[in-house]
């Protein structure tokens, strides 16, 4: 039985730079897979080129198909992606933003939604906490606010798969906190996984089940989010102990 996504060889060039070097990995249904490493490493490049949104060469398969079979609407019926960063320029409701996660069910621009799309959006509304500002529009809500009402976009689509590239990377503590719980308890219903990068490597211990460490476009190790995470592994690609400095930071809140 095929693997829920399946990377296979995955290189990316930029004229002569070499962005990602012969990546491989697998992501099982119930996978949080974290990617970490440091900047430069390639892991915003690895969710672009699962999205088909940048050339390489190598194979990305979804339950056993290659990706590049896909029309852009199949994809987005089964794969969800969040960005770190989203402009909000026109006075849309957030409610009306939710629902056009589900264009890729419509038949056309026009169609009116039916009650599988109010179900969706009212789930992802419920889901991300929404529902009491469902009719707020998105050019009046804070960043965090902001960011879930484009998770709540992401998750209406009822995707199996989310791709998460920095989703609170300028998110205050208490939005860090709920972005992740909600993904958290998205990804207890069965048959759902998820891949995110992080710089946070705390977060990504609390939360992650897999880790890819990556450094300077390759595959450092991957594993069990706690086997990757070591001193082992980590302090070579950070060039520092990073044990060490997690401690101390830690120290200030213990002592």
């Amino acid at each position: 039985m095929a693997s829920m996504l399946d990377v296979e060889n995955l290189t990316v060039r930029y004229g002569e730079a070499v962005i990602l070097d012969n990546m491989n990995f697998s992501l099982e249904a119930g996978d949080w897979l974290m990617v970490v490493g440091p900047n430069g490493a390639g892991k915003s490049t690895t969710i672009s080129a699962i999205t088909q949104t940048v050339p390489y060469t190598g194979t990305v398969r979804y339950e056993g198909e290659d990706l590049r079979n896909k029309k852009s609407i199949e994809l987005a019926r089964c794969i969800g992606v969040l960005m770190q960063k989203h402009n909000a320029e026109f006075a849309f409701s957030v409610e009306e933003v939710v629902a056009l996660g589900r264009y890729c069910y419509n038949s056309g621009l026009l169609s009116g939604k039916n009650d599988s799309d109010n179900d969706a959006v009212e789930e992802a509304l419920k889901l991300t906490g929404l529902e009491g500002l469902r009719d707020h529009s998105v050019l009046t809500l804070s960043g965090g606010e902001l960011q879930r009402t484009f998770l709540a976009q992401v998750l209406a689509q009822n995707p199996r798969l989310l791709l998460l590239d920095e989703p609170t990377n300028h998110l205050d503590l208490i939005y860090q906190k709920q972005v992740f719980r909600i993904i958290q308890e998205w990804l207890r219903e069965p048959g759902r996984a998820v891949v995110s990068v992080v710089h946070d490597l705390s977060l990504a211990k609390a939360y992650g089940t897999k880790a890819l460490l990556m450094d300077k476009g390759k595959c450092v190790t991957l594993g069990n989010v706690g086997e990757v995470l070591s001193s082992a592994n980590l302090d070579p690609v950070y060039g520092m102990d990073v044990g060490a400095w997690m401690r101390q930071m830690l120290s200030q809140w213990t002592a």
